[in-house]
């Protein structure tokens, strides 16, 4: 049983939370729990180790939690029995051209994230990840694409299972449902902004 605890508008965020809604919507269909990790974020198929599938996200860290499992709402069922969903990765330290590669793939995942964000109350900022590498970044263009996405997912309708958490979390937190573009705020990226996943 968790609590959620909202005072005079202000959410209280805790991945406990994000842990048991998960767990109580997915779970039992998917066989797939949501894991506080204490290392870099990984999703495990389940395996002769562990006999459920693993969400392992970083640090329980809330925002972490829902980037990993907005992957998770994209991946569909041959991708959700590989590590990582068998997609392509170079971790923080990417040229440009890696950088780029990233970031293309990175819109679709990033704009459920957005979504699920809106639902819970909680900040959203793009994350490019690439604080170490030499590739540059302009972030108000990759924000415009995610959030051009964003259009196309409220017109065309979100991954199945990013739908079902949208509508769960927003039910949990008490914010408005079915959601709309008035829901999305997008504007200039601050050039001080943290080149990282917000806590």
């Amino acid at each position: 049983m968790t609590l959620r605890i909202i005072v005079s508008g202000f959410i209280m965020h805790n991945f406990i939370d994000l842990i048991d809604i998960f767990e109580r919507n997915f779970f039992g269909e998917y066989n797939t729990r949501l894991v506080k990790g204490a290392d870099e974020p990984i999703y495990l198929p389940a395996s002769e180790h562990c006999p459920y599938h693993q969400i392992i996200f970083a640090h329980g860290y809330y925002a972490s939690a829902l980037h990993e499992i907005s992957h998770w709402c994209l991946a569909g069922e041959k991708r959700r029995l590989l590590e990582d969903f068998g997609y392509w990765y170079v971790p923080d330290g990417r040229d440009q051209c890696q950088q780029e590669a990233f970031e293309k793939v990175e819109i679709k995942p990033q704009a459920i994230e957005w979504a699920l964000c809106v639902a819970a109350g909680k900040h959203f900022d793009v994350s490019t990840d690439n604080l170490l590498g030499a590739g540059e970044t302009d972030r108000f263009a990759f924000k415009a694409r995610v959030f051009q996405q964003v259009l196309s997912y409220l017109e065309s309708g979100f991954p199945k299972d990013a739908d079902t958490f949208i509508a769960v979390l927003a039910k949990y937190y008490q914010r408005p449902w079915p959601l709309n573009a008035e829901h999305f705020q997008f504007h200039e990226v601050n050039d001080q902004a943290v080149n990282e996943i917000y806590l």
